[in-house]
């Protein structure tokens, strides 16, 4: 976990017994500027990884502040409204989305929570994310995918993605003994929001992941390894869509997450109760399930009436 929270950001660790960031955020003693503010981020870095946020969360978290101390180059004590409001606009002029505008008022209501000045947060909106429907391949583009791939891991992975709705993340970490093959059923360990969850198999990739663990040269804890038997990782997943997507003559964006909104879509569809649907993609609240409805009765116009048809 700690190369994926050092990428893109450069942290010099040091040695904090029985400190917290708070003390030090408010008083920057004597310690120069670059070094005082190093420190700082891995002190935050540290209580983070302590309370059990996700690796990339951290590694956002961590950009996002360190680039808040760097625009006000100030002391947290000295802070005013007006320093976060001019901050949430510069990045906003700098093509800063909505989306990422929440997660940089996520980062600074944990830093000002921890510092106990949270109340320079009050009355600062952020504008809520655009709603969008998610991006849903046909069951036929579903098949044209996977027959662009060879029988092995990079289908096998394409088939698992599309046949349990996993996160991506969730399929770089994923474990042979996380599988449980005579019961069809495989659980996810540690998903969004440091949650557990069981997933269902689909029997087709049942029969072939078996087939593949049995011919693998090179053994492996994880189900999707690379050649030296380390995990796959994001970064390779997104390329093997986009390259597969690319192969099969596609012209719209194919991402992982494709895979993920087609399940729950299709699901939907044939009649699954959304209630079952929420417990299998691990969503805490039914609202974030239910926008698969909209996808689903979309689908659902296409259908052509039988009166036309006479």
């Amino acid at each position: 976990m700690q190369d994926n929270l050092n990428q893109g950001i450069e942290t010099k660790i040091i040695d904090t017994p029985n400190s917290s960031f708070n003390n030090e955020l408010l008083n920057k003693n004597n310690l120069q500027e670059k070094e005082f503010w190093d420190n700082i981020v891995v002190q935050i870095k540290q209580e983070l990884i302590v309370e059990g946020y996700s690796s990339k969360t951290i590694k956002m978290y961590l950009i996002y502040i360190s680039d808040f101390f760097k625009y006000i180059k100030k002391e947290i004590k000295d802070l005013t409204k007006n320093d976060i409001l001019a901050f949430l606009a510069y990045k906003k002029e700098t093509g800063c989305d909505n989306a990422t505008l929440s997660l940089i008022h996520a980062a600074l209501k944990y830093l000002f929570k921890k510092n106990k000045v949270l109340f320079l947060l009050e009355d600062i909106k952020i504008p809520k994310k655009a709603k969008t429907l998610p991006k849903v391949l046909t069951r036929n583009e579903i098949k044209e995918l996977f027959s662009k791939t060879k029988f092995g891991r990079n289908r096998l992975m394409l088939q698992f993605m599309y046949g349990s709705g996993c996160r991506v993340s969730e399929v770089t970490k994923i474990k042979v003994e996380d599988l449980n093959l005579k019961e069809r059923t495989a659980i996810i360990r540690g998903g969004k929001g440091n949650k557990d969850r069981i997933i269902i198999l689909s029997k087709e990739w049942i029969h072939g992941i078996k087939k593949y663990l049995n011919k693998k040269k090179i053994k492996s804890e994880f189900v999707f390894s690379k050649k030296n038997g380390k995990p796959i990782n994001t970064d390779t997943i997104q390329r093997i869509v986009r390259e597969t997507a690319k192969k099969a003559g596609f012209t719209k964006k194919v991402t992982p997450h494709c895979f993920r909104h087609s399940y729950a879509t299709h699901l939907l569809e044939t009649g699954t109760n959304i209630r079952y649907i929420q417990a299998l993609l691990g969503h805490s609240n039914l609202n974030t399930t239910q926008i698969y409805t909209n996808v689903a009765n979309q689908q659902l116009k296409k259908i052509q009436s039988p009166l036309d048809k006479l």
